[in-house]
């Protein structure tokens, strides 16, 4: 069973300490997540994530039907790391790499997602498209909203 995968980098105009004080914080990612998908962490988080910490969201993808996701951050090296993976939700297998490097203009930022939808690989004919769009369009989202914070500003 093969995995899908996604893969975006982005540049932003900031320093890397800043850019992982964002990411880092759980409360932030509702900023970077389109109002459609109607997110909300259901679970008590901490102002700073931490190897094994558990998120507990509901989501809406698709006629705003809430979905139930549990996450753990599995792996985290400050500043230039971290990765989540599902531990309950709507996909087998979901898998997300959140990579920092420092750059001499800012911080190059790719987040790389290996997925894989329940029921596969029947999913896949059925869902795999409309899936991949609606992962596209979040990211899509989540890079214009990043640009808008760290990028419409002078230089940092």
């Amino acid at each position: 069973m093969k995995a899908s995968s996604l893969k975006q980098v982005q540049h932003l105009k900031t320093d890397i300490k800043t850019a992982w004080d964002f990411f880092s914080t759980p409360l932030k990612l509702a900023e970077i997540t389109p109002d459609w998908l109607n997110f909300q962490i259901v679970s008590d988080v901490p102002e700073t994530m931490y190897e094994g910490l558990i998120v507990q969201y509901n989501v809406h993808p698709f006629l705003s039907i809430p979905i139930g996701w549990t996450t753990e951050i599995t792996h985290s090296k400050e500043p230039y790391f971290f990765v989540d993976e599902q531990r309950a939700g709507p996909y087998k297998l979901w898998h997300h790499q959140h990579h920092f490097k420092e750059t001499e203009t800012g911080v190059e930022m790719t987040d790389i997602v290996h997925y894989i939808l329940p029921l596969e690989p029947f999913s896949r004919f059925l869902l795999g498209g409309i899936v991949s769009k609606k992962l596209d369009d979040i990211f899509s989202y989540r890079r214009k909203a990043l640009d808008k914070k760290f990028n419409s500003k002078k230089e940092y």
